[in-house]
Parts: structure tokens; C-alpha cells; sequence
């Protein structure tokens, strides 16, 4: 089920307005890649995009509504988690497709654009952590089974696992500029795996906190 079901009528698949949401959300993606959020515009995005400015108005009303559309799209789209059947080969698949979004031209630049924005825009923000927290969720299960199979231990935290594997790819690519391949996001996953091993991602209960 897709974010869409949630405000009923409003995509009808294969549909005219599914067209629409479509052809406006690329060339949304688009518009961030090369200019960044602050000069998006939605009358620019409906031109790039072949569609009537009234009905992006009317559809969207802001840009800070479309980024959030945008987000909830590129969640359903996103690849569905592997299985490998150990945690290792399991957060090497979550990071390596990490690092081919990140070091992808268009779609490292539209996830600097997005993080950016969200630092001062509310809404933004909420639609970053929902994205994230649906990618998060679709491959926590690994943890879990790891859990299972004696691999790492009882309460393993699933998600911060999972956060651990991603951090330093977001890091590298915000902070140093540099490319980003599949050694580094090997790297992340083995050091991820490993303090998973040691008991480091352990929920503590609230009288052993600190």
C-alpha cells in the first residue's frame, strides 16, 4: 500500500493523474539536482514537465508540499531489501545500494539538496524522517534474523544497525566531497556488523541507561 491511499482519489493508477504525478515529480527531482531547493519554483516545474501551472498549484500548493511528495514517492519506488542469509552479506547489500544512490550524479545531488533543506524547512524535515524511517524499516528484519540465527545478540537494536550501515556514506558525502565506491561502502557495512557482533547496539533497559 503507497502513501498515496492515504488522501483518497487523488492518484488513480494508470491514470491521467497518475501521469501528471509522474512527468511532475521527475522533473521536481530534476529542478533540485541542478538548482537546489532554494530556487525551486513550481510554475518552472510544471513547464519542465508539461503540465498546466494551475494544476500544480492546485495538486501541491507549495514546494515544500511537493519535495514532500517527492520523498514519499521515492520511498515506494526504492528497491526492496536483500536477503543473503547472514548479517554481513545482508548490510553489504543495504550499503552498496546506498552508495550507488549517493554517487549517482543526480541522485547524490538531490539528497544534498533535500538534507539542506530540511535543516530549515519543518515540513521538509518531516518528509526526510518518514523516507527514512520507511528504508530503515524494509531492512531491519535482516537484524532480526541475525538475531535469530545466534549471529548477534537478544535485543539487538534492529534500526540502529541499520542507521550504523548508512552514516558514514552520508557523512563522506556531505563533509569531505570525496567519491564514494564500494570499498567504503563494505567498510560501513563490516563495521556496522562487527559492533553488532559485540553487543554495541543493545538496547539497555532505563535502569542501566548512561
Amino acid at each position: 500500500m503507497g502513501m498515496e491511499s492515504m488522501d483518497p482519489g487523488t492518484v488513480r493508477p494508470g491514470g491521467r493523474t497518475a501521469r501528471v504525478r509522474e512527468a511532475v515529480l521527475r522533473a521536481a527531482g530534476d529542478a533540485l539536482a541542478e538548482r537546489g531547493f532554494a530556487e525551486l519554483d513550481l510554475a518552472d516545474i510544471a513547464r519542465r514537465a508539461g503540465v498546466g501551472k494551475t494544476t500544480v498549484y492546485r495538486r501541491w500548493g507549495t514546494v515544500t508540499g511537493l519535495v514532500a511528495d517527492l520523498l514519499a514517492d521515492m520511498a515506494e519506488q526504492s528497491l526492496p531489501r536483500t536477503d543473503t542469509g547472514s548479517l554481513l552479506g545482508d548490510l553489504k547489500a543495504n550499503a552498496r545500494l546506498v552508495q550507488r544512490t549517493l554517487a549517482d550524479p543526480r541522485q547524490g545531488a538531490l539528497f544534498t539538496a533535500v538534507i539542506a533543506a530540511a535543516t530549515c524547512e519543518a515540513r521538509t524535515a518531516e518528509a526526510l524522517h518518514r523516507f527514512y524511517d520507511i528504508r530503515v524499516t524494509e531492512w531491519a528484519p535482516c537484524v532480526q534474523q541475525a538475531v535469530e540465527r545466534g549471529e548477534v545478540p537478544e535485543g539487538t537494536d534492529a534500526h540502529e544497525v541499520i542507521r550504523a550501515v548508512s552514516a558514514p556514506l552520508y557523512y563522506r558525502l556531505l563533509t569531505s566531497g570525496e567519491s564514494l565506491d564500494e570499498a567504503a561502502a563494505d567498510r560501513a557495512a563490516e563495521a556496522a556488523a562487527a559492533a553488532a557482533r559485540a553487543g554495541v547496539y543493545v538496547r539497555r533497559g532505563p535502569d542501566r541507561a548512561g
